[in-house]
């Protein structure tokens, strides 16, 4: 049994369908029943939409019996929900940009006025990634296209998320040249007989494709190579630049762990500082303290970055500027 609808409206909007006249005969169209009357919680208020059919007048039109309605009301809410399409946009927001749980995005609803519950946002939440998945595969296309039309074809890159122990690898398919994300999947298993069936859509939109690029692992590449034989692959560059810069990146590490060692006494200078901050001494100490503890923070980009050099040039420059002030105030700090 239908569950009743417990929303009071304060508001009643009539919608007409947007064309008046019979595409099929030119006769005018005129009113034969309500379609559809639905009471919806939008983030503006709880409203009731009453969806108007339309039949065409001309008795002897072929399409006399066929009911025409509006596109803009039916576009207001998804069926067998009584939430506007708005709310249901405001839970993906949450949910994806901000990254709030559903005990988070219920508050926040609430505090809008929409009344909702924990198990109303997954059901929304559930809802939006449906409408999701059903509109990234036009968007892909569309940008494909254009840069189809710009470079004469595409280039692919295909990557495996590593996952928390137990849970499933999420692999993701890029264009290179425009950064769209083609594709995404979670999958048990990361054989190339199961990536191919994962590839096959992607080749079968039919964009000419320049080349494949993804990281070493070999079944991604036995799928490429199989789908598309003929098809010229390249190595990651970051991947092969990372891989081949681990021994630099490993003495960089070690560097930057003596560093560390060699400043362990900043925390008894700042003691000592702080027990006597009417002097300008101590206030010059305890800002060149600040300034080495933001240093020892530096993470660098490995591999092109690297954060104990940085960590070591920065250092160096900071006691430069502590030797010019020794010089210019003698001992007083000693």
């Amino acid at each position: 049994m239908r569950t009743r609808n417990r929303l009071t409206s304060t508001e009643t909007k009539y919608f007409k369908p947007e064309i008046q006249i019979c595409p099929f005969c030119n006769s005018k169209l005129e009113y034969c029943h309500t379609v559809s009357k639905k009471t919806i919680s939008t983030l503006s208020g709880v409203v009731t939409i009453v969806n108007m059919g339309y039949r065409c007048s001309n008795q002897n039109c072929s399409q006399s019996k066929s009911v025409y309605r509006s596109a803009q009301a039916e576009q207001l809410s998804m069926k067998h929900i009584t939430y506007g399409m708005d709310v249901l946009a405001y839970v993906g927001e949450l949910r994806f940009k901000e990254h709030k749980t559903r005990k988070e995005i219920m508050e926040i609803l609430n505090t809008e006025g929409v009344s909702v519950s924990e198990r109303h946002v997954q059901k929304l939440y559930e809802r939006y990634a449906v409408l999701l998945r059903a509109s990234a595969e036009n968007y892909a296309k569309a940008e494909l296209k254009k840069v189809t039309e710009i470079h004469g074809g595409i280039i692919l890159s295909m990557d495996g998320v590593q996952p928390e122990k137990g849970n499933e690898t999420l692999y993701v398919i890029r264009e290179v040249l425009s950064g769209t994300i083609v594709a995404a999947k979670n999958m048990k298993s990361s054989s190339s007989d199961e990536l191919m069936e994962f590839i096959k859509p992607i080749l079968e939109y039919g964009f000419s494709i320049l080349g494949f690029v993804s990281d070493g692992q070999q079944s991604i590449r036995l799928a490429f190579e199989k789908l598309s034989p003929n098809t010229p692959y390249q190595y990651c560059q970051f991947h092969y630049l990372k891989d081949i810069a681990k021994p630099a990146v490993e003495s960089d590490r070690k560097l930057k762990t003596n560093i560390k060692k060699k400043l362990r006494g900043i925390r008894e200078i700042e003691k000592k500082a702080l027990n006597d901050l009417n002097n300008l001494e101590s206030e010059t100490a305890l800002a060149y303290s600040a300034a080495l503890r933001s240093v020892l923070l530096e993470d660098g980009c490995p591999p092109l970055e690297l954060p104990g050099i940085k960590v070591f040039d920065q250092t160096k420059k900071i006691q430069k500027s502590l030797e010019k002030c020794l010089d210019k105030k003698g001992d007083s700090f000693t």
